[in-house]
């Protein structure tokens, strides 16, 4: 994906999250066989449904929970690329955003 998909990429999951775009924002993975859950759902998705992913990873435009978790923190998110490398995701993310699949 070239700098410019990327950036409309990441225009359009803001534009669902803005217009209302419900997600699973819980039950947050607890465990490793939860977080694999996920992961599992995932997978079973086409990886261009964008749409989909957010869906089932929990996708929020703003920081999230009592710590006020987001993706700058996470062990996912490339900071240079603005990017989650998380494999079954693998999409742009802004540092302010979150899912459920967050990690430390």
């Amino acid at each position: 994906m070239n700098n410019e998909q990327q950036h409309a990429l990441l225009r359009k999951m803001a534009q669902l999250m803005r217009s209302g775009l419900e997600t699973q924002t819980e039950p947050f993975p607890e465990t490793e066989k939860e977080f694999a859950a996920i992961l599992d759902e995932l997978r079973k998705l086409d990886p261009n449904n964008v749409q989909g992913k957010m869906v089932i990873s929990g996708f929020v435009d703003h920081p999230y929970g009592p710590d006020k978790q987001r993706c700058m923190e996470c062990m996912y998110y490339l900071v240079h690329r603005e990017w989650c490398d998380l494999p079954e995701l693998a999409v742009p993310v802004d540092a302010d955003w979150w899912c459920r699949l967050w990690r430390i």
